[in-house]
């Protein structure tokens, strides 16, 4: 099902196929087909404009109002735009804004109503399975705000693919395989030599802890150095003893991980970095073979064109150490070809994304150019990078704890659940209700989360952002709290005229009120948000839409009366509210964000 967007554009998309001269088609037609229309910047003059005219005319040297009344008579030799569009206007040199009519508005409005996607449509066939890296913490260490970026924007980018149907692959791509492993094993067989004997797994207290200890030791015990680095070489050999310690310390990160997972809604699959430790030779050797890579002091690597140091020398990619070990590179390059190659060596993904902090960039560009070269990524595939920025306090600086520390997952979403219960206490007298212990919790629960995500997803994903708990749970403003107030006041309009009327809501409908058509009108543009989402990967837009949408809605039900109206306007403002309802639940859903019937 194409929605209001989706044929309006096809329709100028076959126009300006039509308006190009034949020599030049392919490679014109691929330039502007993208923004053909876009949403009008006045209201009043249209629903959409389009600027198509104005680059024609460049292109051709021609007045752009005179392409223009070219382009509408073209465009109407589709009787579908009489359907679609209640007018096409020339305005300024040669701008065309664009007027839907009222009678396609009703007919989405009703189709919306009905499919259980709210208008979006599902992708074609071809290359739909997409792998999305994201989250990703190391074994033996605590996820920190840092991990909680790429674990929302990953899970939320999914949901989004996911719902336009593609098949989306999530993947963990923990660090579960490296020279650290030496120290830590080496560590615990002193420390818990029990452990190995019994082949069982135990607590080994706060991982953290663990790590740093293990550390201290690598750093002022000579011995204990040796023995690490001694261990390594066993572990890489498969050596039955070290690899039932790397287990033990892997399970036990595991429990940790899945406990915030758990926390947090996020439903993903672990593929760290042993998975591709078998490929890493073969890659090396390919490279090689195919006189990419170069050895440069002992070490193999890539020289990259584009990028260099202070002295304008090339940097290199490296993807074997001169003492013969690999490095992430190396995995990153084994873990991209795996996933682009066709089952069952492979995944046979069209698209892959990593969801990683913008100061991996240069590594992701590198390793990008370096498979490209290669020829690993197929034709009509494509692999991108997600860049986020920092989270900040509010001085600007590094999230950290007054102690200087960097501030663990768990605690932060404890402290706002907190925080949240303690505002939905106060709220609760104040309003002189009683609410029982499991509502408070539950609620308390969905708010707190909910405020942590939506606050991050809320931002530019690029740009750094003030963490503040005070905002986040603020009851106004583009917050959690306010979105899922307005989703809590459609409910319980529902809920009193399910008391007050028992006929049920008919698709007799009309409209007569500038806040009606401006509510549906949003509406209707709920499908154009998650298309733009799935191009450039930016949930920002769908939070920025939501606020808008609960902003629209609560003018509409401020200015016009639902409950009290004549039975066939009311039936028509529920019809509103359902969808409206329904819209908000869905990008809640989107956003990974649970909701409430109550708060």
């Amino acid at each position: 099902m194409l929605s209001i967007y989706q044929k309006l554009t096809k329709i100028f998309e076959n126009t300006l196929k039509e308006s190009l001269e034949i020599n030049q088609k392919n490679n014109l037609y691929n330039k502007l087909s993208l923004n053909l229309i876009t949403q009008s910047s006045r209201e009043d003059l249209g629903d959409y404009q389009s600027n198509i005219c104005m680059i024609l005319s460049k292109i051709y040297e021609k007045n752009p109002h005179q392409i223009a009344e070219e382009f509408i008579s073209l465009i109407e030799k589709n009787k579908n735009i009489f359907k679609i569009c209640s007018s096409l206007d020339i305005a300024g040199p040669g701008f065309i804004n664009i007027k839907l009519s009222e009678n396609i508005l009703l007919e989405e409005l009703i189709k919306n109503t009905k499919c259980p996607r709210n208008g979006i449509s599902l992708v074609d066939k071809e290359n739909k399975k997409i792998v999305i890296d994201f989250s990703s913490p190391n074994i033996a260490k605590e996820m920190h705000v840092g991990h909680l970026r790429s674990t929302i924007i990953g899970d939320s980018l999914a949901r989004v693919f996911e719902i336009r149907g593609y098949e989306v692959i999530r993947l963990n791509h923990v660090g579960d395989w490296g020279t650290q492993f030496g120290m830590l094993i080496t560590h615990l067989k002193d420390v818990y030599p029990e452990a190995l004997e019994s082949r069982a797994n135990i607590n080994i207290g706060d991982l953290v802890e663990f790590y740093k200890a293990s550390k201290k030791r690598f750093d002022n015990e000579e011995e204990f150095q040796k023995k690490a680095r001694a261990e390594v070489v066993r572990l890489q050999k498969g050596d039955p003893s070290s690899i039932s310690a790397w287990r033990i310390l892997c399970s036990e990160s595991r429990k940790e991980f899945n406990s915030i997972y758990s926390t947090l809604n996020i439903q993903i699959n672990e593929r760290g970095e042993s998975f591709y430790n078998p490929y890493l030779e073969s890659v090396v050797k390919e490279l090689e073979l195919k006189n990419i890579s170069v050895e440069d002091q002992g070490a193999k690597c890539v020289f990259l064109d584009g990028m260099s140091n202070k002295e304008g020398d090339k940097l290199p990619l490296i993807i074997q150490k001169k003492d013969g070990g690999f490095n992430y590179a190396t995995t990153d390059l084994a873990a991209l070809k795996y996933r682009f190659s066709e089952p069952p060596n492979g995944d046979g993904a069209g698209r892959i994304i990593y969801v990683t902090d913008q100061g991996q960039s240069n590594h992701f560009a590198g390793v990008f150019q370096v498979a490209k070269k290669a020829k690993w990524i197929p034709e009509n595939c494509s692999v991108e990078h997600v860049p986020f920025g920092l989270v900040q306090g509010i001085d600007g600086k590094k999230l950290k704890t007054r102690e200087g520390e960097t501030i663990k997952l768990k605690d932060l979403l404890k402290e706002s659940v907190k925080r949240a219960k303690k505002d939905l206490i106060n709220r609760i007298s104040e309003e002189q209700r009683t609410e029982n212990d499991n509502f408070i919790a539950n609620t308390s629960n969905v708010i707190g989360i909910g405020s942590v995500k939506y606050a991050d997803l809320s931002q530019n994903r690029i740009t750094n952002y003030q963490f503040s708990f005070d905002k986040m749970l603020a009851m106004n403003g583009n917050t959690a709290p306010y979105i899922l107030y307005s989703l809590v006041r459609i409910s319980g309009i529902k809920r009193k005229i399910k008391n007050a009327r028992k006929e049920e809501i008919n698709e007799k409908i009309y409209f007569n009120e500038d806040s009606e058509w401006n509510l549906i009108k949003k509406l209707l543009r709920f499908d154009e948000v998650i298309m733009s989402i799935e191009k450039d990967l930016m949930p920002n837009r769908l939070c920025n839409y939501l606020f808008e949408l609960c902003q629209i809605f609560n003018r509409f039900y401020d200015q016009l009366p639902i409950l009290k109206a004549e039975p066939k306007t009311m039936n028509s403002r529920m019809v509103l509210c359902t969808l409206t309802e329904k819209t908000l639940r869905l990008s809640l859903y989107l956003l990974g964000i649970e909701t409430l019937e109550r708060m």
